[in-house]
């Protein structure tokens, strides 16, 4: 794992996605493509405050821990837009500092398979907001009363499971869930 200043490194930056990255980047970009992670996967251990809960009632977002694999998109962003581009995603993805900025390897899964150091965050473990692994029904219960600014913490899960399956990867995790939120438009009683 390195650490540096993305946004002063010369050259195009990637950066690469596994949540509402994927669905919602709010970047220009001038490639998409199925990428992979190795030492890291996508869990929904992250509690929300803000985007998708509140400090009442929290909601639960995606976050890279470590280990496993992780299947995402990585965005190919201009160098002319790089510091640009930094800028919003550190406005977006590290309000609380939850996550750390980091360049991985990725895996660019394209006719080549080309591997490229990606602009990544990846969850601190040691963040109040860590939750760490919970059981399913403690995920369905933070995600059905979860709304925060970005919206309803249920539609965050069901897009992102969305974007997966239109780019032919399957989360067991994820797709468990979002099967027992579909219909669950009501938020139970605190």
């Amino acid at each position: 794992m390195q650490q540096h200043n993305p946004e002063q490194t010369p050259g195009d930056l990637w950066v690469f996605a596994y949540g509402s990255l994927m669905w919602r980047p709010g970047f220009d970009f001038v490639e998409r493509v199925p990428a992979r992670m190795i030492g890291a996967h996508r869990s929904l251990c992250v509690l929300s405050y803000r985007h998708r809960g509140t400090r009442e009632r929290p909601g639960l977002v995606l976050g890279l821990d470590r280990g496993g694999t992780c299947r995402g998109i990585a965005y190919r962003v201009a160098e002319s837009k790089r510091a640009t581009t930094v800028a919003y995603l550190r406005e977006r993805e590290q309000d609380t500092k939850v996550y750390r900025e980091i360049m991985r390897t990725i895996w660019l899964l394209d006719e080549a398979e080309r591997q490229v150091e990606a602009l990544c965050y990846v969850v601190d473990r040691a963040h109040p907001q860590y939750a760490g692994r919970m059981s399913l029904d403690e995920q369905l219960h933070h995600v059905r009363q979860g709304h925060g600014q970005s919206g309803a913490n249920r539609d965050y899960v069901i897009s992102t499971v969305q974007e997966l399956e239109a780019l032919g990867f399957r989360d067991a995790n994820l797709h468990l869930l979002a099967e027992r939120l579909k219909g669950a438009h009501e938020i139970p009683p605190a």
